[in-house]
């Protein structure tokens, strides 16, 4: 499995297991700005039989098809369309050969045709509920891509049972999930956070928490340039004694949530799918560039002024039916979950497969696809750049040594110089 972020190893490592229960799981981190640190892997609580980081050549090199049965891609669609090219050109038109599995960790409320055509070519593209498996298969069909690849699934870390048993002796509990880049203005988060602070304020008796993805240095899939962590030190009168700030497992943060409120976080889904009451922000508008424009008909937009005032939202069943959280049906009990296995346990016992075929080629997107390979050092044949390329055996010491410090300095300029670079160009 190969992933380039912590939500995506989470997305990954969940779908492999669910595909194959029991199978062993070689994890492979795509060396990049958004690498996870061992802090924010240990988090999700996935453990792999090896884990190391690799270039996309390196994967490219090393994904040997007779080595693995099943190869989960769980990146970002321009790193899925290169490993994808990659592969196809590595393996050929070999029959014995890995089949390739890929999808969405969340989601998906932004550039929707962009990221399905740069993951099609896989054998197998997971879509999280229903709504997404019709969208999926439109898009594919309206530009005369096969669309069998699509498959109905449900997000990995959905229970598959959910059960209550009788709740702890604890205060009502307030968790604000926030997101690394959703909104992106300091005001904007500045006025979350505040607004946070202010219900803490407004009910002394309940605990609100505001859940962070990423401690100081870190990063997820988006850089987070103004963290919560620096605006709280920064709030007037800083956070009351009921309001604090917390890392940790989403799943075990809501055992303990009365009440999750969100901008557009995939928690969200996950809270639904619990039955615990969620609260999809208004108080910046609805936008498609906060993505909270996704939860129209779920029943679940409000703003803090009524939440202050006591407001519980509850959630449309038809629509949490339709987004694939619902406690009903194939949802229910993890049967959206074997339908998959068994198509994916299917094409693993074919005696051949055919050649990847993505739709980006030379010929269709001849303007397009060779920047997205090269970003991977790959050329438009899906073959190691000059330079990209591994030399054969194990690097030095002072090899890795030169590289680290190299890794180290790029990390530093992407996540520290160029957001100041950028912030100052706006005064």
């Amino acid at each position: 499995m190969l992933a380039d972020s912590d939500t995506r190893w989470k997305w990954g490592a969940l779908t492999a297991h669910r595909l194959a229960p029991g199978a062993r799981l070689d994890g492979l981190l795509l060396r990049g700005r958004a690498t996870p640190t061992v802090r924010q892997l240990a988090e999700v609580g996935v453990r792999a039989e090896t884990l190391r980081e690799v270039t996309g050549t390196e994967f490219v090199r090393t994904a040997d098809r007779e080595r693995y049965d099943i190869v989960v891609l769980a990146c970002v669609g321009g790193a899925v369309q290169a490993m994808l090219h990659g592969l196809a050109r590595a393996w050929g038109a070999a029959p014995a050969r890995p089949v390739v599995v890929t999808g969405y960790v969340g989601v998906v409320y932004e550039k929707l045709t962009d990221g399905l055509l740069l993951r099609h070519g896989a054998d197998v593209v997971l879509a999280n509920s229903p709504q997404d498996a019709e969208r999926f298969r439109e898009v594919y069909e309206g530009v005369g891509a096969p669309a069998d690849s699509v498959t109905e699934w449900a997000l990995p870390f959905l229970s598959d049972e959910i059960t209550k048993g009788e709740p702890e002796p604890r205060p009502f509990t307030v968790v604000f999930a926030a997101q690394p880049s959703v909104p992106e203005s300091r005001a904007d988060r500045a006025y979350l956070l505040n607004r946070a602070a202010q219900h803490a304020r407004k009910h002394p008796l309940r605990d609100v928490l505001i859940k962070l993805r990423s401690k100081p240095g870190e990063h997820t899939t988006h850089i987070e340039e103004l963290p919560y962590q620096k605006l709280a030190a920064r709030l007037r009168g800083g956070l009351p004694p009921n309001c604090r700030l917390v890392y940790g497992h989403m799943g075990e943060v809501l055992d303990r949530t009365d009440l999750l409120v969100t901008v557009s976080s995939t928690a969200a889904l996950e809270s639904l799918h619990r039955g615990v009451p969620t609260a999809v922000l208004t108080d910046l508008g609805i936008r498609e560039a906060l993505g909270n424009h996704h939860f129209l008909g779920s029943g679940c937009l409000v703003s803090w002024d009524r939440l202050d005032a006591g407001h519980l939202p509850e959630a449309d069943a038809d629509w949490v039916a339709r987004q694939g959280v619902a406690a009903v049906g194939p949802y229910a009990h993890g049967t959206v979950h074997d339908a998959a296995r068994r198509r994916v346990a299917a094409l693993v016992a074919r005696p051949a497969l055919p050649p990847l075929a993505p739709y980006y080629t030379a010929a269709t997107a001849p303007g397009y696809l060779p920047a997205v390979l090269a970003r991977h050092g790959l050329d438009p044949q899906g073959r190691p750049l000059p330079g990209a390329a591994r030399p054969p055996g194990e690097p030095s010491a002072l090899r890795r040594a030169v590289r680290e410090a190299a890794r180290g300095a790029y990390r530093h300029g992407v996540q520290r110089v160029a957001p100041v670079i950028r912030r100052l160009g706006e005064l």
